[in-house]
């Protein structure tokens, strides 16, 4: 999609279809008297179909005498003060998804006025093409997609290019990820993921190991293999690097969980688990790659990235672990399995383990981990749990500056007392009360001593039912944008 700022203003702009945000009250009147002057009679038009230009309202006319633009679409933006760059997101996918069926290029004029242009233009194109997503991949007849294939944002300074300067290589992140997690188990397999990070790395200059069966079993990984007994699939362990042009001034890690479907084990899901969903189950590992794709093209400098995914599948046949194994993870660790259903921890035991062996300046591991997670922040916010302020605050404005939800959860040290065995070092799971804490809890007995440390559940934000915002309905490629943001400010 190519992306530009327009020089001309509303009265001269031509192209297939515009959209235009109007502000409530006296701040909406100017664009008002603009638009009235290019289209005369669209006030009348607007008051009939009881136009408030509160936020959401929209009014699409079409065709238009066939003079350009051949569509108009108005969205309504709300209050002037309330107007912030999270409205201005969601009024750009409402109106790019309004605009489908239009080629060519589509204007865009929002309420600039107030924020930030290198953040707006970045914003509002982001949103417009991530709200234009559709997946057609396994469709015997694939829909025909009609969208613009030029975006031209209107009204805001020269400077405010820089903005769109790496809107598409992160929104092809984000789409790989959403790719991932919506295919179907028998497509994204573990050897699935790991073909997508070889593509990675021979499209984008990235270094790439990945582990079989026999090198995890040599390194000792037994909590991350455990889980893949159950499954004639071989697991994978993908190490995918990103080394910059010249000096190296940080170097992080990027943990995600891969497990490519959970049945749940021998705890085997039922009833409301929705064991049918389970593909989304790699939703981490997705964000990652999709980070690492976005990362790949646009090579920020100073920062070397290492990527690490323990994929597996967990399933049920006579070599399945039960409940009430102990099995040892790569440091000696050893683990009562009380629920097997709590997989995505073991494997993300052995994965944060192999990560701080790199020695790496900071270590955040994404995975779809709890629904006590879901329960406590719902499907807008992710849970972030850390051991460094700085870290946690970083990726909390990283998450700002995506329009991605994150709050920060807090890790209680005497909640770990749920995690106690009678047998093993530890059991993999705690009481219901405080799942998600106590998820985290056993995440950090893998972190090494002074390595800054983040966690980032993402079981909600992974999936929408009904789409919301920029996001169609399903896979939302939720995490790219704020690793890529918070990955380019690390050398900074």
């Amino acid at each position: 999609m190519r992306l530009s700022l327009s020089s001309a203003d509303l009265k001269d702009w031509s192209g297939d279809a515009l959209i235009v945000g109007l502000l409530k009250g006296e701040q909406g009147e100017a664009t008002n008297s603009l638009l009235e002057q290019r289209f005369p009679g669209l006030s009348s038009t607007l008051e009939q179909d009881n136009f408030k230009a509160k936020s959401g309202d929209l009014v699409v006319i079409n065709p238009l005498g066939g003079s350009t633009p051949r569509r108009l679409i108005v969205i309504g933006l709300g209050d002037a003060e309330a107007f912030n760059l999270d409205s201005l997101r969601m009024a750009a996918a409402k109106g790019a998804r309004a605009a489908k069926g239009c080629t060519g290029s589509l204007g865009l004029q929002l309420a600039w006025d107030g924020l930030e242009p290198v953040a707006a233009a970045r914003a509002a194109a982001e949103s417009i093409r991530l709200a234009l997503y559709s997946d057609q991949r396994f469709r015997k007849e694939p829909e025909p997609q009609r969208n613009p294939d030029a975006v031209e944002l209107i009204g805001l300074p020269a400077a405010a290019s820089d903005g769109l300067t790496h809107v598409n290589a992160t929104c092809a992140g984000v789409e790989l990820a959403r790719q991932l997690v919506a295919a179907p188990p028998n497509h994204v397999t573990p050897a699935g993921l790991a073909e997508t990070a070889a593509q990675l790395a021979n499209d984008h200059k990235l270094e790439l190991t990945v582990l079989e069966r026999e090198d995890c079993e040599a390194r000792g990984m037994g909590a991350f293999l455990c889980v893949s007994q159950g499954s004639d699939l071989d697991p994978k362990f993908i190490h995918l690097i990103y080394r910059p042009d010249g000096e190296v001034k940080r170097r992080v890690a990027l943990v995600g969980k891969g497990l490519t479907f959970d049945s749940g084990g021998y705890n085997l899901k039922v009833g409301a688990a929705q064991i049918d969903m389970m593909k989304f189950d790699m939703g981490g590992s997705a964000a990652v790659l999709g980070a690492m794709r976005s990362i790949g093209e646009q090579r920020p400098a100073g920062v070397e990235v290492h990527a690490v995914v323990a994929s597996c599948e967990n399933m049920i046949n006579g070599s399945a672990v039960h409940p009430g194994d102990i099995v040892k993870a790569a440091n000696g660790t050893t683990i009562e399995i009380n629920n097997t259903d709590a997989e995505g921890r073991l494997t993300l035991a052995d994965a944060l383990l192999y990560a701080c062996e790199l020695q790496p300046d900071a270590v955040v591991d994404l995975a779809t981990l709890t629904g006590a997670c879901v329960i406590a922040l719902g499907d807008e916010m992710a849970g972030l749990w850390s051991n460094d302020d700085a870290l946690a605050e970083a990726l909390s404005g990283s998450a700002d500056a995506a329009g991605e939800g994150l709050w920060r959860m807090p890790l209680r040290k005497s909640y770990k007392d749920g995690l106690k065995s009678l047998l093993a070092d530890m059991k993999n799971t705690g009481p219901r009360a405080g799942g998600s804490i106590t998820a985290a809890l056993f995440l950090q007995d893998f972190i090494a001593e002074n390595t800054a440390w983040a966690h980032i559940d993402i079981a909600g934000t992974v999936w929408s039912d009904k789409g919301r915002g920029l996001n169609p309905a399903g896979a939302t490629g939720y995490g790219v944008r704020t690793l890529v943001n918070w990955v380019h400010h690390q050398a900074s």
